[in-house]
C-alpha cells in the first residue's frame, strides 16, 4: 500500500477540476485526481498532469489510502443527484474528521442539508463557491468557503494559496460562514453578474440599434470604459469580443444567435429575495 502522502484529492476531472489540481501542484500541495470514468484519470495523468507530482487514483479506497489526515477530498462534479452520490460513496471510506468540499454551484439549500448528514456521520463539509471560470481556476480563483467551521484550518492554507490575491496580497479568500453560507454568497455573487451582463446588452443595444454604431465603435467606447470605475473581467471581454473579425473580416458578435442560457443561479437569487421580501428588480428582469 502506497503511503498517505497527498495533501488533498479532488473529484471530477472536467476542465475546472484539472485546473484546480495543476493549481494546487504549482503551490507545492500533492493532489490525488479521481473520476468516476477512470480512464479520464490516466488520460490526465499522462497528458495534462505529465511531469508533475500529481497521483491518479481508480478507485475511491484508493485514493483515500493516499490521503493524509485528516483526509481532505473536494467534488467538482455537477451539482443536484452527483454530489449526494459521491458524498455516499465517501462515507465508507473516510473517517470521523475527514472533510468533504463540494466546489460545483450547489444550491444553497442543499449544502446545508449535507452540512448536517455529513456532521452527524462524525465528519466534517464545505460547501464553496469557486468563480473564475477555468483561467480562474487554473491562475487563481475567488473562493467562498462555508460550512464546518473546524474543516476551515485544515483547508485553509490550500484555498488561500490558490486563490487569486488583491493588490496588497490579500487572497480573495475567507471563511463566509456556516451551513450554506458560501454557497448563498456564490449565488448572489452570480446574480449580480446576471445583472451586470443585462447592463452590457442594455448599453450595447442602445448603441447599436438606437445611436447605430459600428462594432469597431463600440469596441473604442467599451475599450475606454474599460480604464475607468468600470474596470472589469465582463467589460474587458465584451471590449474584446466587439473588436473580433471572423474569417471574411466582418465583426463576429453580429453573427451570433442573440440567445443566453442559464444555469439557474440568477433564478435562485430573485427566489431567495422573495422569499425575504427585498426586491433586487434588476437581476429578476435579467433573469
Amino acid at each position: 500500500m502506497p503511503e498517505a502522502q497527498a495533501d488533498i484529492a479532488l473529484i471530477g476531472l472536467a476542465v475546472m477540476g484539472q485546473n484546480l489540481i495543476l493549481n494546487m501542484n504549482d503551490h507545492g500541495f500533492t493532489v490525488v485526481a479521481y473520476n468516476r470514468t477512470v480512464s479520464k484519470v490516466d488520460d490526465f495523468i499522462n497528458n495534462e498532469a505529465k511531469g508533475t507530482k500529481i497521483l491518479g487514483a481508480h478507485s475511491l479506497q484508493e485514493m483515500a489510502g493516499l490521503l493524509k489526515h485528516p483526509r481532505r477530498v473536494m467534488l467538482m462534479v455537477k451539482a443536484g443527484k452527483a454530489v449526494d452520490e459521491f458524498i455516499e460513496s465517501l462515507l465508507p471510506v473516510l473517517e470521523p474528521g475527514d472533510i468533504i468540499i463540494d466546489g460545483g454551484n450547489s444550491l444553497f439549500e442543499d449544502t446545508i442539508r449535507r452540512t448536517k448528514y455529513v456532521e452527524s456521520k462524525g465528519l466534517l463539509y464545505i460547501g464553496t463557491g469557486v468563480s473564475g471560470g477555468e483561467e480562474g481556476a487554473r491562475r487563481g480563483p475567488s473562493i467562498m468557503p462555508g460550512g464546518s467551521p473546524a474543516a476551515w484550518p485544515h483547508v485553509k492554507p490550500i484555498f488561500q494559496a490558490i486563490s487569486a490575491k488583491v493588490a496588497d496580497g490579500s487572497p480573495c479568500c475567507d471563511w463566509v460562514g456556516e451551513g450554506g453560507a458560501g454557497h448563498y454568497v456564490k449565488m448572489t455573487h452570480n446574480g449580480i453578474e446576471y445583472g451586470d451582463m443585462q447592463l452590457i446588452c442594455e448599453a450595447y443595444h442602445l448603441m447599436k440599434d438606437g445611436l447605430g454604431m459600428t462594432a469597431d465603435e463600440m469596441h473604442q467606447v467599451f475599450a475606454d470604459w474599460n480604464k475607468g470605475e468600470l474596470d472589469s473581467y465582463l467589460i474587458e471581454i465584451t471590449r474584446d469580443i466587439l473588436a473580433f473579425k471572423d474569417t471574411d473580416g466582418a465583426p463576429l458578435v453580429d453573427k451570433i444567435l442573440d440567445t443566453a442560457g442559464q444555469k439557474g443561479t440568477g433564478k435562485w437569487t430573485v427566489i431567495s429575495s422573495q422569499d425575504m421580501g427585498i426586491p433586487i428588480t434588476l437581476i429578476a428582469e435579467a433573469v
